[in-house]
């Protein structure tokens, strides 16, 4: 039997419950809820400031919420993170790495805590993460993306269940965002999940399975991509005659910005945002549409119109 597709009936392996993070007087996170489940590739948005790495860090044990708590693997983190955080892999901001040391001794160094990381292991993770040719120079001479790929090395030393990946994307230029890409695919294709973070919205379309958006601490919107372009934009409309159309859309309260596109087709929105009132109120005047459709637009555009004044 097929295992379930992510987020229909897969187990919640984080869940942020009416969780809230304060410093002083000033609100990082508030009233958030959110569930990530077994096996997805989850992207974690917001605007600099929106408290996503507060969040990140929270579900690492690394700092307190004021208010509610995260489950990781079906325990409070705070209580049990002697219990959970082995299964659970971090990249959040900077990794901490040995600057001195080679890429392997740092491998070797932080695998020691862990108990007996073998060699092959190690060899496999250089691998992986394509720094097998770099893995004898000192670290201190390493690019800020090839310290990202080795910190995402460090995070899969003990082979953890659940990646919690801040801005992993961070110094790398096209080609290693493709490589890190097609090797969290290949990480989910394997049954483990991803929690990430990413300014990069395009590597987030292609990569992730839901995506949830951050303002100001607040969730403002969650789903899957698809859901996400579904559920936004206006409508696009296929009629013979788009001016006659087109004049009757300018006198409805609901239609005065409606306009055509290139192609000579109409651009509006619709009685209570539902495409069968647009065609009824074109039908009963005469305007029978040939087609009616959403107009798709990307995640950039998504993501500047929910968060955009604070860019």
């Amino acid at each position: 039997m097929d295992p379930p597709a992510p987020g229909s009936g897969a187990p919640t392996v984080l869940a942020a419950h009416d969780l809230g993070k304060r410093f002083g007087a000033k609100v990082a996170v508030e009233h958030l809820n959110l569930e990530v489940h077994k096996g997805e590739i989850f992207g974690f948005l917001g605007p600099n400031g929106a408290g996503k790495t507060t969040t990140m860090r929270m579900a690492l044990g690394l700092i307190r919420p004021s208010a509610g708590w995260v489950e990781v693997f079906g325990q409070d983190v705070a209580r049990h993170a002697a219990s959970v955080l082995p299964k659970v892999g971090p990249l959040v901001e900077t990794p901490a790495l040995y600057p001195h040391l080679s890429g392997r001794d740092n491998l070797r160094v932080l695998a020691a805590p862990l108990g007996s990381v073998p060699e092959v292991r190690i060899d496999a993770l250089l691998e992986l993460v394509d720094l097998r040719a770099r893995q004898r120079d000192k670290v201190r001479t390493y690019s800020l993306g090839m310290r990202q790929r080795l910190g995402l090395a460090i995070a899969l030393l003990h082979d953890p269940e659940l990646l919690v990946l801040d801005e992993p994307a961070n110094g790398l230029d096209p080609a290693g965002i493709k490589s890190i890409r097609s090797l969290l695919r290949e990480l989910r294709d394997s049954g483990k999940t991803v929690f990430i973070s990413s300014h990069v919205l395009g590597e987030v379309e292609r990569l992730c399975d839901r995506v949830a958006i951050l303002r100001r601490g607040k969730l403002i919107q969650v789903g899957r991509i698809e859901e996400f372009r579904e559920s936004t934009g206006p409508f696009v409309v296929d009629v013979l005659d788009a001016r006659g159309a087109l004049d009757l859309l300018h006198c409805q309260p609901w239609g005065r910005n409606a306009h055509l596109d290139p192609q000579g087709r109409i651009v509006t929105e619709a009685p209570g945002d539902l495409g069968r009132d647009l065609n009824a109120t074109l039908s009963r005047a005469g305007f029978v549409p040939d087609g009616i459709f959403r107009q798709q637009r990307d995640l950039e555009e998504i993501f500047l119109e929910l968060t955009g004044d604070d860019q």
